[in-house]
């Protein structure tokens, strides 16, 4: 039974099943794994009931972002033993109206982004913090995409597969899918590395990722992916020795 199954209608199930959406891609070659907006704004400081969370970081998703903190942990160590790329986004600072864009148009509680609690909360999550030699690139809208220089690191990277690990579903991790999918990568979504502070909408768009743009796989599925890939697979170049 899928995460999504007790969302849907019996219509449509039947209508997705009839229009041919939601079949299996598999992995490419050469993955690269992103970990989306992992911050101290989108699960609090310390584990909390979400609603209790959200007085002191109102984009908290609260305990069931801890949760997927620590398979988040395991999808790092995986991808780390065989060298994988990994990127991290996290927000940049809010500091005036010109950087803030729309984002208050639709929360009343928006203005508190330029507090010191939450420009302090886009700090990334110290349990799964970056290291040496991964990137962490900042973003002002949703996709990790949008006005960043990550096309240019995956190709240079020859990247062909994406693994998405991260939050919101239906926000962030939802935009830099369909832009990932606009690019023409393979798309991964670890389902237990994801989480959203809506249940129906974390599993409605995880269903419609997988209908459209995306595999949405078990963190399982990915570590034996992971295990088959050969070690050697992003070792540095050997650059040619000069001669005198």
């Amino acid at each position: 039974m899928a995460i999504w199954d007790d969302t849907l209608t019996e219509r449509d199930v039947q209508v997705f099943a009839k229009s041919g959406y939601g079949g299996r891609q598999g992995f490419g070659k050469r993955p690269a794994l992103l970990v989306v907006d992992v911050n101290y704004n989108f699960v609090g400081d310390t584990p909390l009931p979400i609603l209790e969370s959200i007085e002191k970081f109102r984009n908290s998703c609260g305990e069931e972002g801890w949760q997927a903190i620590a398979k988040i942990q395991k999808l790092l160590e995986a991808s780390r033993r065989k060298g994988l790329p990994i990127f991290y986004s996290t927000m940049l600072p809010r500091q005036n109206s010109a950087d803030f864009g729309r984002w208050a148009g639709k929360n009343q509680r928006a203005l508190e982004d330029r507090g010191e609690v939450a420009q302090w909360g886009n700090e990334i999550v110290q349990e799964i913090a970056p290291e040496p030699g991964e990137i962490v690139i900042r973003k002002a809208k949703p996709s990790i995409f949008f006005g960043t220089p990550l096309v240019s690191y995956l190709n240079d990277l020859q990247i062909d597969t994406l693994l998405v690990a991260g939050t919101t579903t239906s926000g962030c991790v939802r935009a830099t899918v369909v832009d990932a999918f606009s690019y023409n990568y393979i798309v991964a979504v670890v389902e237990e590395c994801t989480f959203d502070r809506g249940q129906a909408s974390h599993k409605i768009n995880l269903f419609d990722m997988n209908a459209k743009y995306a595999d949405v796989i078990s963190l399982s599925e990915v570590e034996e992916y992971l295990t088959g890939l050969p070690d050697d697979l992003f070792a540095p170049a050997v650059l040619p020795v000069a001669r005198s």
